[in-house]
This record gives C-alpha cells, sequence and structure tokens, in this order.
C-alpha cells in the first residue's frame, strides 16, 4: 500500500491535472464559437459556387473544348486523397476518425484495382497514415505556425492540387474532412474536388439547385470555367479547414470536459482512500501507546 506522503503527491498531481484540462476547455469553448460562425458562413459561398458550376456544365454537355478540371481525364486509375486533420492532439477521437475514413477509402479503392495518393494536410493525420501508407504520401502541409485560417491558405494548397493536376500525377482527387455538426458530433466525409462535378459516391452534396432557369454568361461559359474551377477548389479546402477547425474545437472541449470529470472522481477515490490510510495508521498508534501503558 503507498504512504501517506505517496497519496498527497498523487492527490496534488491529479488536482494540477485537473486545473489544466479545465483550463483547455473553456479556452476551446471560447475558439468553438468564433470557429463555428466562420464554418456557418463559408457553406453559403462553397454552396453555391458548386451550383453555379453545374449550371455552366450544362452548356458545357458534349463539349470537345470542356476544362479537364470540369469533365476530368476521361480516367480514375490514379486517385489523390487529400486527407485535412488537425496538428495537434488532446481533441479525442477527432483525427483517429478522419483517418480511418481515408484508410478505408484506400482499401477500397485499392479492391478496385486504382492507384492511390495521398496528400496530407495535418501533422495528426500524417502520423497516423504513414504507418501503413508511408509509400503512398507525396505531400504533408502542416498549418501549426498559422494562427488563423484564411483564404490565402486554402489559396496556396489549391494551387499546389492543381499543378499537380495539371503534371498529369492524378486523374481524380478528393478531399476528407469532417463536417461539423455540434460539439458531440463531427462526421467525417469524403468529396470529389476534380472532377467538378463530382462523382456518384460523394458523401455531400453539390450545393442547392438552380432549377431550369436559364442564365447568360459573359464572357462565355468556357471562359468563366476557366477562373471559377480553381476558385472551387480553393474555396472547397477553405470550407474543409473552417469545418476542421470548429469540428477540432467542439471534439477538444467534449474530451476535456471529460477529463476533468474523470480528475475529479479519481481525487474523490484517492481522498477516500488516504483518510482510510491515515485513519487505519492513527488506530494502530493508539493500540501500540495503549499496549505499552498496559504492560507498565
Amino acid at each position: 500500500m503507498a504512504s501517506l506522503k505517496d497519496l498527497q503527491n498523487r492527490i496534488k498531481s491529479v488536482k494540477n491535472t485537473q486545473k489544466i484540462t479545465k483550463a483547455m476547455q473553456m479556452v476551446a469553448a471560447a475558439k468553438l464559437r468564433k470557429a463555428q460562425e466562420k464554418a456557418e458562413k463559408a457553406r453559403p459561398y462553397a454552396e453555391r459556387i458548386g451550383a453555379v458550376i453545374t449550371n455552366l456544365s450544362s452548356a458545357m454537355a458534349g463539349n470537345a473544348g470542356a476544362p479537364k478540371l470540369l469533365v476530368g481525364t476521361g480516367s480514375d486509375q490514379m486517385q489523390l486523397l487529400v486527407v485535412a486533420t488537425a496538428d495537434r492532439g488532446l481533441c479525442g477521437g477527432f483525427n483517429t476518425n478522419i483517418a480511418r475514413k481515408a484508410r478505408e477509402e484506400i482499401a477500397a479503392l485499392e479492391a478496385a484495382g486504382k492507384t492511390v495518393k495521398i496528400f496530407c494536410i495535418g501533422k495528426k493525420g500524417f502520423e497516423q497514415l504513414d504507418r501503413l501508407h508511408s509509400e503512398k504520401i507525396v505531400e504533408m502541409v502542416s498549418l501549426k505556425e498559422h494562427k488563423t485560417l484564411n483564404a490565402a491558405i486554402a489559396g496556396e494548397l489549391g494551387g499546389k492540387i492543381t499543378a499537380m493536376f495539371e503534371a498529369g500525377e492524378f486523374d481524380v482527387c478528393k478531399l476528407i474532412y469532417s463536417e461539423f455538426e455540434n460539439v458531440m458530433t463531427q462526421t467525417p466525409v469524403i468529396k470529389t474536388m476534380i472532377p467538378a462535378l463530382g462523382s456518384a459516391g460523394d458523401e455531400t452534396d453539390q450545393g442547392p439547385d438552380l432549377g431550369d432557369a436559364a442564365y447568360e454568361y459573359e464572357p462565355d461559359e468556357e471562359g468563366i470555367l476557366q477562373v471559377l474551377l480553381p476558385r472551387n477548389i480553393n474555396t472547397q479546402i477553405f470550407s474543409a479547414l473552417l469545418e476542421n477547425s470548429a469540428g477540432e474545437m467542439g471534439s477538444k472541449m467534449a474530451a476535456m470536459d471529460n477529463a476533468t470529470r474523470s480528475a475529479g472522481d479519481m481525487i474523490d477515490k484517492l481522498t477516500l482512500t488516504f483518510n482510510r490510510s491515515r485513519q487505519a495508521q492513527i488506530t494502530s498508534e493508539l493500540i501500540e501507546i495503549i499496549s505499552g501503558a498496559e504492560a507498565l
């Protein structure tokens, strides 16, 4: 059995840990509100730009000069998975769930005879996927040094992916991230970025339907798409990063709340053990004193 001094030190250590987890929970709660607002404000723009591209694509149907970013290369053999996770841990199963989703997609694609490449955004996703799929990882980008997310970061990432596509390094690009629903629920999803029309297997919709309304575009549809398609990639990445940010804070807040409660339970148990041990020691000392007095 541990000594009273050891128990006191253990109780003190757990109390200090509890203070840290409580502080981290409060910080995550404060950041969550801002991150959630940004994610929700970004959704309408991302949905609308997808709807406009879908509307424009109808005019390009059957056109041999349609941009490859819109219709693809005609093959789906080479697949690039852009896996977006957080750079930090202590957020429950947030990063693990995204990595699991990526591993499931990799297994499904390889079973279908496809070649898979991985583009990691975030250190935690890279660390988990590197264990089994290190040879497939072609790029790893950490956003740890960036204090806030902005469109310039997404533009840089989108530029790298677009350049890889134009260089013929892949045929289809899919984005894997966690869609924020609420504090307790963040759902990993897969969305096709290239070609822009997506695929039937997408787990997120392509945005609002513009219906049968007729639109006139200037310049022509092809000219607009040349500008809009790369911007759509940047928008999807930026939206995914914002969703991940909100999901990370929500998951971290829940994880730190559980850790704080667990620390409180542990303190109660250790305090009870300490009191019992102290009482037993006092009782033993009293018996020794009484026995000594009776011997005299």
